[in-house]
């Protein structure tokens, strides 16, 4: 890999005592930014999605790993160190690492961790610059917080499921659950905004924060326009399907031959896609000709403009909306989009370096920045935003010797006797490896 500049998070350690997907996607784009993350696990079963499969990433034979695909999506860059919080030993290894760190994540129930005195409050009285992070259900206060929360209940309970899927009235109709769990992600992109803002200003203080987290208060957050629509004209949204509740035609249509996604954004984009079309009338009816008119009379315009799009297919109108501006897209499949040029030229999946297979598909940072010398893809030239790629998804335990043995000063012996009273964990390579200085 080329030389490429140090990561703006260069030298920030991250404790993470979290696990499945907000605060592990939270600490995986702390990781992408250079930040040093230390994934604390429980020995011999570690963050419950390593058994989330199938699939599971597969040897050089063919053969399942101990790697679900789940857990590759979510923990890339990350240092694996396996430690029993239920055991006084393991309690007190974490709490050492606490003043080496930055800052410390963690998803348990609220009360979760203050029975190991492992809670937000009691590592901050021993070190108070840490900034920790607490991501629950329902947070920290009010009737619900005692009550465990999953992206899918939280989809439902915060109206999400209420704006997605098809109305009542059409086929399918009825509620659905958005296919990624959206609300664990974007939650855990909060977290690590909150953490680096909360992080520098400790650094200018010398105290840390504690950040309350909920999955329902991400949701909530998220719902956006839908949310202000209600808040504003006091009506409840209703399920549009791929439709758009305040712009019209937005939305997909059949073609001959598939589906097209329209996203007509405004008057000029309908006009140049009545020309293309051939209804240029409608772009002067004063029903259609402002985006206001079109949302008042939407079913009218949709029977007008649904045979026209379903007698040509879905090529032809890429091909002639795009040419004049109009935006449009096809649907696709997840094969179609890791074959797409765009997606190869950006180089979004990326192999790294696994020990059990050799190499490991995963999907890269978005986030481009200047002054990073990778390579997009291989064989494509130096593209100065991509950033470098980092590790591969740590196996269970596999860095257990160097963390503890580099920061601790834990020495072989010590590392065996901890393992071998089951407060720890080490992959077989592991006490080979203590020496290595994390």
């Amino acid at each position: 890999m080329p030389a490429c500049a140090a990561l703006p998070l260069a030298g920030l350690r991250i404790l993470d005592l979290s696990r499945v997907l907000a605060g592990p996607w939270a600490t995986q784009a702390l990781a992408d930014l250079g930040a040093e993350v230390i994934k604390i696990e429980r020995p011999g079963r570690g963050d419950d999605t390593r058994s989330w499969g199938p699939p599971f990433l597969k040897d050089a034979q063919g053969r399942d790993t101990t790697e679900a695909a789940y857990y590759l999506s979510a923990n890339r860059g990350k240092h694996s160190v396996a430690i029993d919080l239920a055991h006084p030993e393991g309690q007190a290894l974490v709490r050492a690492l606490v003043p080496h760190c930055h800052a410390m994540i963690e998803n348990f129930k609220v009360g979760g961790l203050a029975r190991y005195g492992l809670d937000g409050a009691s590592l901050q009285a021993l070190h108070p610059p840490l900034v920790t992070c607490s991501i629950t259900g329902f947070g920290q206060d009010g009737p619900a917080a005692g009550r465990a929360g999953y992206d899918a209940m939280i989809q439902a309970m915060s109206g999400l499921m209420s704006l997605t899927g098809e109305p009542d009235a059409q086929p399918g109709g009825g509620p659905m659950k958005i296919g990624v769990a959206l609300i664990d992600v974007l939650t855990g992109l909060y977290a690590a905004l909150g953490l680096v803002a909360a992080v520098r200003e400790a650094e200018r203080t010398g105290v840390g924060r504690r950040i309350d987290l909920a999955l329902m208060d991400t949701a909530v957050a998220c719902l956006a326009n839908q949310a202000s629509n209600y808040l504003v004209g006091g009506v409840v949204p209703e399920r549009l399907g791929t439709a758009h509740p305040n712009i019209v035609p937005y939305q997909a249509f059949p073609t001959l031959d598939g589906h097209l996604m329209l996203a007509v954004g405004n008057d000029g984009q309908f006009q140049r896609f009545c020309a293309v079309a051939g209804c240029p009338e409608l772009a002067i009816d004063p029903r259609f000709a402002a985006n206001r008119d079109r949302v008042l009379h939407r079913e009218a315009l949709l029977t007008l403009l649904r045979p026209r799009l379903a007698a040509r297919p879905t090529g032809w109108w890429l091909t002639h909306l795009e040419a004049v501006g109009v935006p449009c897209g096809p649907i696709n499949t997840l094969d179609q989009v890791f074959a797409d040029p765009q997606v190869i030229a950006r180089g979004l999946r990326m192999e790294v370096d696994h020990p059990l297979a050799g190499t490991v598909p995963l999907v890269r940072s978005p986030l481009r920045l200047s002054g990073n010398g990778d390579q997009a893809a291989p064989g494509a030239p130096p593209s100065p935003g991509v950033p470098p790629s980092p590790g591969a998804p740590p196996l269970l335990g596999q860095h257990t010797g160097a963390v503890l043995g580099g920061l601790l000063g834990l020495d072989e012996a010590r590392l065996a006797t901890l393992a071998a009273e089951g407060v720890i964990g080490l992959a077989p390579e592991s006490l080979s490896s203590a020496a290595e200085v994390v």
